[in-house]
């Protein structure tokens, strides 16, 4: 396991942040017809229970804005990945397909409401990944967004530098269908209620749908 430090920035901001850590060892693949029946079921339920008016209200979503403002970025300007996942649900459309790994782990995002990094460990540089706050002027490019401005955002840092917040995550660590090692952050920003069920979820729909084996999570 990686060791994982959370800066005292984070903790002075956001005090109750907790965070489960997993990796897995997978299978990825472009497209799981089975995993897509229960992404399609899991949205119908999901419409019937929401509007794009209430998400905001979700108890997880409602935290991790709270968070961006206390570390000193517009949550509405720089939306959190799961709340922008369940706004697009919300207005009809469906979630991305990327790939077996991405598609569930977007899932379970959109289901819990935590914002949720997934990353390619063997891209991950060094033995320490690090939680703070984006500095001005910190060079960062999101998947498919180009350059983004993580200054006052929660990231994500490594030996070589960021590489995920809950906006966007680094195109350098990206999931690609040849990944095999899977490293996965599932951000809470008011304690650890609901983060065993995320993991359960996400342990589940990854043993069912991407042959994971060598699973390992730690809370922190």
């Amino acid at each position: 396991m990686l060791k994982v430090r959370i800066s005292e920035e984070i903790k002075a901001a956001c005090p109750d942040y907790t965070v489960a850590v997993l990796t897995a060892v997978v299978h990825n693949s472009p497209y799981s017809e089975g995993l897509w029946n229960e992404i399609n079921q899991l949205t119908d339920e999901y419409r019937k229970k929401y509007t794009v008016d209430s998400i905001k209200e979700m108890r997880t979503i409602q935290a991790t804005r709270e968070a961006y403002k206390k570390c000193g970025k517009d949550p509405s300007r720089y939306r959190p990945a799961a709340e922008a996942l369940c706004r697009r649900i919300l207005k009809g459309n469906e979630l991305y397909k990327v790939d077996t790994v991405v598609d569930l782990v977007n899932a379970v995002s959109m289901e819990s409401g935590f914002s949720i990094g997934a990353f390619d460990a063997d891209k991950v540089q060094g033995d320490t990944i690090t939680y703070g706050i984006g500095k001005e002027g910190e060079p960062y490019e999101g998947i498919g967004r180009g350059e983004l401005n993580i200054q006052g955002l929660p990231v994500w840092r490594d030996a070589v530098g960021g590489f995920g917040t809950p906006t966007s995550d680094h195109e350098r660590t990206k999931l690609s269908v040849d990944t095999t090692r899977l490293l996965v952050t599932i951000n809470s920003y008011d304690g650890s209620t609901g983060l065993q069920d995320a993991v359960d979820y996400m342990t589940l729909l990854l043993v069912r749908y991407a042959a994971a084996k060598d699973i390992h999570c730690i809370v922190y």
